[in-house]
């Protein structure tokens, strides 16, 4: 694996935690969204995660390379859907509240804020995790370069 593929693999792991922790923002955010476009409270939104596969760019350099170098053809994660969590969420008695129904309840959005707050403490975590990555390998490109000196 070159300096650049390395940085290239942190580079989509830093975009894919970046939406992720947008989405958890706009989760929480929508915490008391009892009516949406659809007419609905707000579903919670999660992000699928999927490999960047090499080989469809250079299909032989790749085999050749994951061949020669017992390496993954596979240099970075990219973010393949945003999907809704069709769970129910809970309900509220509150008559007078303009979205109840015939029996008084408010059917509030399924965002849980604990949950949500493991899952931006994880993504930020992850985007940490992958700013060292490109930190070492940028000290690594500097200390070849002095040794070429």
């Amino acid at each position: 694996m070159s300096f650049f593929s390395s940085l290239n693999t942190s580079a989509s792991a830093l975009n894919a935690q970046s939406l992720r922790m947008d989405i958890i923002t706009q989760n929480m955010a929508n915490i008391d969204t009892t009516r949406t476009e659809n007419g609905g409270p707000y579903k919670r939104k999660t992000v699928i995660f999927k490999e960047i596969d090499d080989t469809s760019k250079n299909p032989f350099y790749s085999m050749f390379d994951k061949e020669l170098n017992q390496q993954s053809s596979f240099s970075g994660v990219k973010v393949d859907r945003i999907v809704e969590d069709d769970k129910e969420g809970p309900k509220e008695y509150n008559p007078s509240h303009p979205d109840a129904d015939e029996n008084g309840y408010v059917t509030k959005p399924n965002v849980n804020v604990v949950e949500e707050m493991v899952n931006m403490i994880s993504a930020n975590r992850a985007y940490e995790a992958n700013i060292t990555a490109v930190n070492i390998t940028k000290g690594m490109i500097t200390k070849t370069l002095e040794i070429g000196r």
